[in-house]
């Protein structure tokens, strides 16, 4: 799938998450992706995405700078290997194993959490984990320095 597209499915799906219940709760607009990087990532990666987070001095290995990722990549976005990197399936020396570094099993529990909770009431667990992962990439890619 085209970068485009998934940028415009992830577009879709954060509107279409986030437009009902701000209007609803009047308030505005709640940015999922930069919320999920600030709870997830910020700790290494630094609030701005430039690797100063607040445990730099106890990792072994620098955390990358996430603003830069399209201008190592040739001027376009990794779309692909960030949704591979966050979900998983790619390794990354510094995130350790499979599950990511501190956080990377927390989709998993909150999916066996859901389901206890939700048992008798139909819900799709992977659709809202992918939502969130595509919520986090949109963000990467709008902090991306020009």
């Amino acid at each position: 799938m085209k970068l485009q597209t998934l940028s415009l499915i992830a577009s879709i799906l954060a509107t279409f998450c986030l437009g009902g219940n701000a209007v609803a709760a009047g308030k505005e607009k709640i940015d999922l992706g930069k919320r999920e990087y600030l709870n997830k990532c910020a700790v290494c990666h630094g609030q701005s995405g430039k690797g100063d987070g607040g445990v730099i001095d106890v990792l072994k290995v620098a955390p990358t700078d996430l603003t830069t990722l399209s201008k190592k990549n040739g001027g376009v976005f990794p779309f692909e290997r960030m949704y591979m990197v966050i979900d998983g399936r790619q390794m990354v020396k510094g995130h350790g194993d499979r599950d990511m570094p501190i956080w990377g099993s927390d989709y998993s529990r909150e999916k066996i959490q859901a389901g206890e909770y939700y048992f008798d009431v139909p819900y799709d667990m992977e659709m809202y984990t992918r939502m969130r992962i595509l919520s986090l990439i949109d963000y990467l890619n709008r902090i991306q320095v020009k």
